[in-house]
């Protein structure tokens, strides 16, 4: 299994952190060093990390034309996590507040995503190991961090997770713009998992005839719809609103 490859600053310190036994190997821009890197370097002593020190064109090699801000980190290999192991979490979690996206495969809106979940205190975000992005670079870049700290699930079998789910008296709630009701008009207590779909064609089917109940989000201007992972966004919050009274 290869090794993974991680880059960007608070995306690497927020690893080593988390999951600095992971790490194999530290590579740091050899003309960089600030309070941030000075971190890294801190952070590779306690866990007693090999640091090499290159140029910006083996970063470049390592990651290609990104902003890597002058660290990748080269990490193991993580297990991805399926329906099983997603079950098992889900029986454990009284009310579990759920994230559902049908086939996302843009890393910077699934990062996005996973960041919008980490900071709504979502307990897992599930998506289809069919014609989705799983966890990238870049999608551990842009979730600044939320990458590692909400359990991420890839299902072979999406529509019978969602139909364990509603076994688990979880209600479904997808986002539609063809939708008669609002985000704002529907139940978002208890046992929850938000659905989204992908960009442009949004939930697939079948997904869409497993939800208990469809929602849009009003929308008063001329733009017809939003970002997935702006929407996401909303959704999720309008969730932790109703939750929180």
């Amino acid at each position: 299994m290869r090794n993974d490859l991680i880059y960007g600053l608070h995306a690497a310190t927020i690893f080593l952190q988390k999951k600095g036994k992971q790490v194999q190997t530290i590579y740091l821009l050899n003309d960089k060093d600030d309070k941030r890197i000075s971190s890294i370097k801190k952070l590779a002593r306690k866990y007693d990390l090999k640091i090499a020190y290159v140029d910006k064109q083996e970063l470049s090699r390592l990651v290609g034309e990104v902003k890597h801000q002058g660290v990748v980190l080269e990490v193991s290999a993580t297990k991805s996590q399926g329906e099983n192991e997603l079950l098992t979490l889900v029986d454990t979690i009284e009310n579990p507040f759920l994230l559902i996206l049908d086939g996302v495969q843009d890393p910077h809106n699934l990062g996005a995503c996973l960041r919008s979940a980490d900071a709504a205190g979502v307990h897992a975000v599930i998506i289809p190991k069919d014609k989705s992005t799983g966890i990238t670079p870049a999608v551990r870049k842009v979730a600044s961090g939320a990458a590692e700290s909400v359990p991420f699930f890839q299902v072979t079998n999406l529509a019978r997770v969602m139909k364990e789910l509603k076994e688990r008296n979880i209600w479904l709630v997808g986002a539609a713009g063809e939708a008669d009701d609002t985000i704002y008009k529907v139940d978002l207590k208890g046992g929850l998992a938000i659905v989204a779909g992908a960009e442009g064609d949004g939930m697939r089917r079948l997904t869409k005839e497993h939800c208990d109940f469809l929602v849009k989000i009003p929308m008063h201007g001329v733009v017809s719809s939003l970002n997935v992972s702006v929407a996401t966004g909303i959704l999720l919050f309008e969730a932790v609103r109703q939750r929180s009274k």
